[in-house]
């Protein structure tokens, strides 16, 4: 080991390249910190000193590679190499004080049990129904790979080590190169924001096939490689056996008699966490691995309350504590020195570089065959060539069998961490330079015909959202001629262990049963009763997990996907116990600027002060339920807010007030743009806003429930002062245009005091004034040149202007021409042939 031995401390050689070193294990006795003994003596403080390394390490490490959007196990094995035999263990200091070698076996013991609950973990979150309804393409891409990746890895053990005798090495290096990293490359397709692309889908059905393939490669080559292989083989399929056919129908019918109202307690979580070390005690001693056992006790465990419980409790501790055990003993058994052994340098090298091509290339034959694009191609074979914590486990496996020595671990090693580090840049350089954002047009309320269908994407992060979200919907007025379609998006956050994916509810309520208590679910179900309760609405629930910084891509992506015409946001404060606001969660802030930055269609925020709860109340009263006043200043979001309020009072609980609020200098709101404009424009906008208040007195004018009046004002205190006096009205809501890029002598001086600025002056100052507290606030921006960000590319979307007029959609049955006046002779409706399968949405 080239490293000074302690007098304790015995080596014995045997074998060619192996070692083994005895020591004396004595009882040790600390007497404390404060008598002047060594601490990094006794075992505890030493194994907590070395697991604090590993984590800031970690960290460390994930801060620096965070830019470069690498997956976590890319900073994990690079730290535990940088901490391991390659680097600081190998320094003097280090070794004979932080990573003596008696300290090795407390170590190694505490990784490998982190191993066993990590891999139980990972049974709990596996979703066999995904291999399931795989379809041929994901099964052709695995066999592929195993196809040609297999032989390929056998080859090059054999290239690396011509002399080697034993076949288990070789076994390892195939088994190790064909195997897949399922977890990890969930997160990088989330990244790059391609996982309901094509080969996203299928990328991670194949890596889910992969790796359950790999297990069973792993159990057989673990048998053979065992003294009595037969039994071993045997021994551990019958142990398979017994948890599916026998365990698993005790485990439900124990849990579903101890529990209590599927109320779960530490007594069930300490019962099952005990079942996983017996599970990995009977698998090895059938002759395979720990991990096997736990693993397996994960997969059969009833999927539940029971199963979220335990994720919650243990996850992170697990993840975040334990594991980095595992990459420290991983980093310990690495030597870069020793990878041109008995060769030499450009021979190792090309050994790395031919590891990279097998997975590669099988799958981009394979996606050439199903008629892929070359791109995605290529992008499929490098998300199917990411390498993780199985192959680790692979290789770690053969390495305490002695099949695999310290060169041809730490080659193995290097490659997979080289394989994981370029997928993620490359994917993300190669789709963002791809991507061309274009958008559709009239994907505004005011441009909607009124027999066409009303798309609406409401998004969702609590069940707190859920009531005032629905009851908005109900007095959206759909109707047989202009029904509503509600896609209502559960936001949840990416955290470590969850795959950022969307998930639409009806094509997985088979996987669902059991999780009726779970957030999403119970979203998903107060939408489904609003469809089967109300006319003319359809509602698909989907769930988006996604981070913060990135969850507004997802928002408007899927409007584009689904051809919305109107998103709507919570307001990052919720309603409080005392009736004030509260900010509950700080970063959806920021997620509703950027949706307000970036969305494709118009965007409505909705600030929920009990707008369910008014509903009730008004609704035991004579005359309409609900008391709406839209509040008119003037400019494309006003007309916006305007549109949306006018076809809300079609409704028949609706009662609906429209203030115009005028200068009393010029008896019309004066429109100053923040850029210095011609006069020209400011009168077109004046007109335009005319125009529309005209048509909307002159249709509504034989509604009883539609009230129109015009205040006049100087200033925005005194809009303010006249908003206050209406309260006697006792309205339910307001509905405001956020006025985004344009200023008025009407809200002259609300700015100044803004706490919230996207909601606009006349909005923010709503929200925050004393006398509107128990009324709910819709603040609307219409989409149009200037509302989109238009710097982030968001993703493929499905329209393209043609000359002729029409919009060509991807996504839709037919295409939508509205037709000219003075041409009757167009049909508005061209039928087409659908282009998307309905079963991917």
């Amino acid at each position: 080991m080239g490293a000074t031995l302690t007098k304790d401390e015995k080596l014995i050689e045997y074998g060619v390249g192996y070692t083994q070193i005895c020591y004396t294990k004595n009882i040790t006795r600390s007497s404390g910190l404060w008598r002047a003994e060594n601490p990094l003596a006794t075992s505890l403080p030493l194994f907590v000193l070395q697991l604090s390394l590993i984590i800031l390490i970690i960290r460390i490490m994930m801060l620096i590679l965070k830019p470069l959007r690498q997956p976590r196990i890319v900073a994990e094995i690079l730290a535990g190499v940088l901490l391991g035999g390659s680097g600081l263990a190998s320094t003097q200091f280090m070794h004979s004080h932080v990573f003596r070698i008696k300290s090795l076996m407390t170590l190694e013991t505490v990784a490998n049990l982190s191993m066993v609950y990590y891999m139980f973990l990972v049974g709990l979150e596996t979703d066999f129904t995904l291999v399931l309804r795989a379809g041929k393409k994901a099964y052709s891409v695995v066999l592929a790979g195993f196809a040609v990746a297999m032989p390929v890895g056998y080859g090059l053990f054999y290239k690396l080590q011509p002399k080697a005798s034993d076949h288990g090495g070789a076994i390892f290096w195939a088994v190790a190169l064909a195997c897949t990293n399922f977890p990890d490359l969930a997160r990088i397709l989330a990244d790059v924001k391609l996982l309901r692309s094509e080969f996203g889908r299928t990328a991670l059905t194949s890596a889910l096939i992969s790796d359950l393939c790999c297990w069973v490669f792993l159990v057989v080559a673990m048998a053979l490689l065992h003294q009595g292989k037969y039994f071993a083989l045997g021994s551990t399929i019958a142990f398979t056996i017994f948890c599916v056919f026998a365990l698993r129908p005790a485990l439900k019918w124990i849990i579903r008699h101890t529990a209590k109202e599927d109320n779960y307690n530490d007594f069930h979580v300490c019962f099952v966490l005990t079942g996983v070390i017996v599970c990995g005690f009977i698998a090895d001693a059938c002759g395979a691995h720990s991990i096997a056992g736990a693993f397996m006790l994960g997969v059969i465990m009833p999927k539940g309350d029971l199963t979220d419980t335990i994720m919650e409790k243990v996850e992170d501790f697990v993840s975040g504590i334990l594991m980095p055990l595992f990459f420290l003993m991983v980093g310990l058994r690495v030597k870069i020195g020793k990878i041109a052994y008995g060769t030499n340098w450009a021979n190792a090298f090309l050994v790395i570089v031919l590891t990279f091509i097998p997975k590669i290339f099988s799958t981009y034959c394979i996606s050439f065959l199903y008629g892929m694009p070359a791109l995605d191609g290529l992008s499929l074979g490098l998300l199917m060539n990411t390498k993780g914590l199985l192959s680790l486990i692979i290789l770690c496996t053969g390495r305490d069998f002695k099949a695999l020595d310290n060169q041809t671990f730490s080659v193995l090693v290097l490659a997979f961490w080289l394989m994981t580090l370029v997928v993620g840049p490359i994917l993300t350089f190669t789709y963002k330079r791809s991507r061309r954002t274009r958008h559709y047009k009239c994907r505004t309320i005011q441009s909607t015909k009124p027999d066409t269908d009303f798309r609406i994407l409401v998004c969702i992060h609590s069940m707190r959202n859920v009531s005032g979200m629905i009851n908005l919907l109900q007095n959206s007025n759909p109707t047989q001629l202009s029904p509503i379609n509600v896609f209502a998006v559960h936001l949840v956050e990416l955290t470590g262990r969850s795959s950022a994916m969307l998930i639409v509810h009806d094509t997985y309520s088979s996987t669902n049963k059991g999780r009726s208590r779970s957030n999403s679910d119970g979203i998903a179900s107060a939408f489904e009763s609003l469809e089967s309760h109300s006319n003319n609405v359809s509602v698909q629930p989907l769930t988006a997990v996604s981070a913060y910084d990135s969850m507004h891509e997802d928002i408007c992506s899927l409007a584009e996907d689904k051809r919305v015409t109107l998103i709507i946001i919570p307001f990052h404060k919720q309603l409080s116990m005392d009736g004030g606001l509260e900010d509950s969660n700080p970063p959806l802030r920021g997620v509703n600027q950027n949706v307000f930055a970036n969305a494709p269609c118009s965007v409505a925020i909705f600030v929920d002060r009990g707008l369910n709860a008014s509903m009730r109340r008004e609704s035991n009263h004579a005359g309409h339920g609900q008391r709406f006043a839209m509040l008119f200043i003037g400019g494309p979001d006003d007309r916006e807010a305007l549109a949306y309020a006018w076809r809300m009072s079609g409704h028949s609980s609706v009662s609906l007030t429209v203030v115009r609020f005028v200068s009393d200098e010029q008896n019309a709101a004066q429109l100053n743009p923040r850029e210095n404009k011609e006069e020209e424009s400011n009168n077109i906008e004046k007109q335009l806003d005319d125009d529309y208040l005209e048509k909307f007195r002159q249709d509504s004018k034989c509604n009883p429930s539609v009230t129109y009046m015009e205040k006049l004002t100087n200033n925005g205190e005194e809009t303010l002062k006249t908003i206050s006096t209406m309260e006697h009205h006792e309205y339910d809501l307001y509905i405001v245009g956020r006025g985004e890029g344009m200023e008025s002598p009407l809200t002259s001086g609300l700015t100044e005091w803004s706490d919230c600025p996207e909601l606009g002056a006349l909005g923010d100052s709503l929200v925050s004034a004393s006398f509107t507290s128990n009324v709910s606030v819709l603040i609307v921006q219409q989409h149009g040149e200037g509302s989109s960000g238009g710097g982030e590319e968001l993703g493929q979307v499905g329209v393209e202007e043609e000359h002729t007029g029409r919009l060509k959609e991807q996504f839709g049955h037919m295409t939508w021409q509205p037709p000219p006046r003075d041409n009757a002779d167009k049909e508005p409706f061209v039928p087409r042939a659908a282009q998307y399968n309905e079963d991917e949405y």
